[in-house]
């Protein structure tokens, strides 16, 4: 599930956002994922943690990234332009926001997306 950047830096990338005050990482995954997408989530898991300086340009941040089933209409929503399910086959490598790209590429080749139910077949051949 990406969504496409309605403000910059444009791209696709893994829906997200900031952790507003008093709430928690795992709040702010549901929120952002119903804001940017309409989807609810089912249970949430750790995938990993993700803080190379640099990783987005306009200031230093930690993406901590969760792994979730979503259920409900699909539709962007917030600063989305547009939402969409990606086979990995058609993953728009080279239009993924920040590192993106790292995270997507660690998650298709890592045990923890078979153990999530969430990886598919043949996605060694199909990363960038």
């Amino acid at each position: 599930m990406l969504v496409e950047r309605r403000f910059e830096p444009l791209g696709w990338a893994i829906p997200g956002g900031l952790v507003e005050d008093g709430e928690t990482v795992e709040q702010t995954v549901r929120r952002e994922m119903k804001e940017e997408t309409g989807l609810e989530l089912a249970d949430p898991r750790l995938f990993g943690v993700y803080s190379e300086p640099g990783r987005d340009r306009r200031f230093d941040c930690i993406s901590v990234v969760f792994s979730a089933r979503g259920s409900g209409e699909l539709r962007s929503g917030d600063d989305a332009a547009d939402a969409r399910s990606f086979l990995p086959s058609e993953i728009p490598w080279s239009k993924l926001a920040f590192d993106h790209a790292r995270i997507l590429s660690d998650f298709l080749k890592g045990d923890r997306a078979s153990e999530a139910g969430l990886a598919w077949p043949g996605t060694e051949d199909q990363r960038r």
